[in-house]
């Protein structure tokens, strides 16, 4: 009893301190400045967590000692002391090791410009555990500690699962088979494997509330009644409303899709530690639910959206854009070149530059620093503006940028660098569309009416970079800035237009 007390002490302690580390890792995360140190205190945490358990939780085999008399006929047997299973313990440490071998070398070859769909890849795989823990606890509550063992006078004993555990197992395996199959919909739009544009299921909001409805009427029946039919009803029910839910959202709204994901992701966890009756996941899934709910929040505001229809799935598709889907091209716009591009930018005093998810596609962040340190050294002042949206997950493009080593001091959020414009010589957009739409703040019919966007049509020369005039952004909707009198369009690929200015620039 000292002993098992000694341990639990320790793990407790143990787990605390992870949980510090955890939080002092969301807090470096916060600023680029200090993301490095952040994802230290993050690894930190998390090896001091899964050693704690690993220590706190060997597997152990029970050993007897069997006696006999002189004639060989056993004469009595009885556990003497329990020792390591080697074997469950070797199985663990393969399973850790081909985890970490697919993680590191998955790392070490993604793109950043698949960091999105990297990080759908991994929610589900988040919410993949949470439903296996689930069905573990289900299968075998005796093992988890979560059950009394029943021993009928008439039949054989079964187990009866306590009712907290329960209620923490129904919305563990519910939020967990949400988090998976929508975060699965969601790699495969962010990979290309499905298109991006949203499908609309007819009385789509019906059914996701039915289904939603039919899963909280179940889980509660649960408490009540633990049979199989139940627990796999809500699974399937689940894996079934994360499809729903995520099927009719486009491409233009996958930042806060993933911010979403990622909360679902933490929630699930943290319901799972509750089962599990381990502090560390509870502490770890509670931060990252709150936090990235607090991230939707500001995705939502970043992009005029409710955020209870972001829970409730399919925001922003009901409408199909101003523009009907197609660029107007008819309409006057002039051309120039990359010697154009050069010779206006050098002359400038100050140049914004605008990165969008082009700029990512292209994989043009390098090429495009490479101009701003020509820019620079013909006494040009250089900014970066960055939209909270742009790309396909928060901070993508603050990601891209810290990537190819810009300075942190030249990067501007939104609000810091929207009264800029109009004192802005030159604004250079580079692969972004939607955000810098002035219809979010003049068209009432646009789907993005609302949403704060850069001013980018303040400044005097906008230099807009384009594959062509045929595409619009992922909202569908066509961009006046394109046809207005101080717009410069440079239609090429980003990466070969960058790259052929700086030769101009030389």
């Amino acid at each position: 009893m000292e002993h098992a007390t000694a341990g639990s002490s320790f793990a407790a302690l143990a787990y605390l301190i992870a949980g510090v580390c955890f939080i002092l890792a969301l807090r470096g995360l916060s600023s680029p400045t200090s993301s490095q140190r952040g994802n230290r205190f993050g690894m930190i945490g998390m090896t001091i967590a899964v050693v704690t358990t690993l220590v706190t939780h060997v597997p152990l085999q029970a050993v007897g000692l069997v006696l006999t008399d002189p004639s060989g006929v056993v004469a009595s047997t009885g556990p003497l002391f329990e020792r390591i299973d080697w074997l469950t313990v070797l199985e663990i440490l393969a399973a850790i090791g081909i985890g970490a071998v697919i993680g590191i070398s998955t790392a070490r070859r993604i793109a950043m410009t698949a960091m999105p769909q990297l990080v759908a890849a991994f929610h589900s795989l988040v919410g993949l555990a949470a439903v296996l823990v689930a069905a573990a606890a289900y299968l075998n509550p005796s093992a988890f500690g979560i059950a009394d063992l029943v021993v009928p006078l008439i039949g054989p004993p079964f187990a009866v699962i306590h009712q907290v555990s329960r209620i923490e197992m129904g919305l563990g395996v519910a939020i967990g088979a949400i988090t998976f199959s929508g975060s699965v919909i969601a790699f495969l739009k962010l990979n290309g494997n499905m298109g991006g544009k949203p499908i609309l299921l007819p009385g789509r909001h019906v059914l996701n509330l039915g289904v939603l409805a039919a899963i909280l009427l179940l889980v509660a029946y649960f408490t009540q009644d633990q049979s199989p039919w139940v627990f796999w009803t809500i699974t399937a029910l689940s894996f079934a409303i994360g499809f729903l839910l995520i099927i009719p959202i486009g491409g233009a709204d996958m930042p806060v899709v993933v911010s979403m994901l990622n909360s679902y992701s933490g929630w699930a966890a943290a319901a799972m530690g509750f089962t599990l009756h381990n502090s560390a996941m509870i502490i770890t899934g509670a931060l990252v639910g709150s936090s990235g709910a607090i991230l939707s929040y500001i995705m939502c505001r970043a992009m005029n959206r409710s955020f209870l229809s972001v829970i409730a799935g399919g925001f922003g598709a009901d409408s199909g854009g101003a523009s009907g889907g197609a660029a107007q091209v008819d309409r006057p716009w002039k051309r120039g070149s990359a010697e154009d591009a050069a010779f206006l930018m050098s002359q400038a005093e100050q140049v914004v530059i605008v990165p969008g998810y082009g700029m990512a596609v292209a994989q043009a962040q390098h090429v495009l620093r490479e101009m701003a340190d020509k820019l620079k050294a013909h006494g040009v002042r250089v900014k970066y503006a960055i939209h909270p949206v742009a790309g396909r997950m928060p901070g993508h493009m603050n990601v891209l940028l810290a990537e190819a080593n810009v300075p942190y001091d030249e990067v501007f959020e939104l609000e810091d660098i929207n009264a800029e414009f109009a004192q802005t010589d030159v604004a250079f957009v580079i692969g972004a569309n939607d955000v810098t739409n002035p219809a979010a703040k003049t068209d009432k019919s646009s789907p993005i009416y609302g949403m704060p966007v850069l001013d980018v049509e303040k400044a005097k020369t906008v230099l807009f970079v384009k594959r062509s005039m045929g595409g619009v952004g992922y909202a569908g909707v066509d961009n006046d800035v394109f046809y207005r009198d101080n717009t410069m369009m440079l239609l090429a690929d980003a990466k070969k237009m960058v790259e052929d200015i700086v030769k101009s620039l030389d």
